[in-house]
């Protein structure tokens, strides 16, 4: 069993970027800027956020944070993403999710100008990602796809099953495995809340992505002996061992599947970190207008 370290090839990407950015600055390009709009306090979105503008200083990025209370009226969010629009100097930004529950997450993605939207989840990219045009791919199936080119994982011909549907992850890694060319070529199948017989679909399946959001929900009696298994969950669990009184746990009974897999990402620092990155590699095409002119 090889451990997939998310966190060894974020690092490796991050000075990549880094390395480029500074070649731009150098030949007197303008540098990349990304900005994020953060509504309340939530603390994974808090966390999340911080993380993001962290990494846009060690690769040389601007960064902008605008923050507002819970509280805030959907038009004023809207009034800000129009402005975000307008700027010539903001390259790509996000509006971090979940929002409050008065605001309608899809009027706000809708709104982002899709040549700005380095979440990838605006409909003309999702649109465009589904049939293989130059597009904002979301940062996690980015993420969990740089990691099997870079760990030269073979797809071609291979039995996908993605365990999950969301618009965030599963539709998107499932479309992506789909597609000419490499990482992709595989068979998928996807499975979800609604699917009779997961097991057996999951004992057939050469690689799995697990993105359920169910702690330890694929099990080892489930995985056949030299499957890839992509974690994506993150929950936090209580735990009286840490500091913090919890800890992350991911999709995948760890322990178990690791006997038989070939290669398995661990929960923190497998898909986690890549996530991150991949949103810094969107915006470092947003700067160089490499996808939309």
């Amino acid at each position: 069993m090889q451990l997939i370290d998310g966190k060894a090839i974020s690092a490796q990407i991050k000075k990549e970027i880094a390395e480029e950015v500074s070649q731009i600055k150098a030949t007197g390009g303008k540098t990349p800027h990304l900005a994020a709009v953060l509504v309340g306090h939530d603390g994974g979105s808090e966390t999340y956020v911080a993380s993001k503008v962290r990494t846009c200083e060690e690769v040389g990025f601007k960064s902008s944070l605008i923050r507002f209370e819970e509280t805030v009226s959907e038009e004023e969010l809207l009034t800000c993403v129009n402005r975000l629009n307008n700027d010539t100097d903001i390259d790509g930004f996000i509006v971090q999710l979940p929002l409050p529950k008065h605001i309608s997450e899809q009027k706000v993605i809708e709104a982002i100008d899709y040549r700005k939207d380095v979440d990838g989840f605006h409909p003309i990219n999702v649109g465009r990602m589904s049939i293989g045009l130059p597009c904002f791919i979301s940062a996690t199936p980015a993420g969990i796809l740089e990691l099997l080119k870079r760990y030269e994982i073979p797809t071609q011909g291979k039995h996908c099953v993605v365990l999950g549907r969301s618009n965030i992850v599963g539709k998107p890694v499932a479309g992506l495995m789909m597609q000419k060319g490499y990482p992709g070529d595989a068979t998928v199948t996807v499975c979800h809340s609604r699917t009779p017989n997961i097991k057996e679909a999951c004992l057939s399946a050469d690689i799995i992505i697990a993105a359920l959001g169910v702690p330890e929900f694929l099990k080892g009696d489930m995985v056949k002996e030299g499957a890839v298994i992509i974690d994506v969950g993150t929950t936090r669990v209580p735990s009286p061992e840490t500091k913090s009184g919890f800890k992350l746990k991911g999709d995948v009974a760890f322990d178990e599947v690791a006997a038989k897999a070939s290669f398995i990402t661990p929960v923190p620092g497998g898909v986690g970190p890549m996530t991150i990155i991949s949103l810094m590699r969107n915006t470092l095409l947003a700067g160089k207008k490499e996808i939309y002119k």
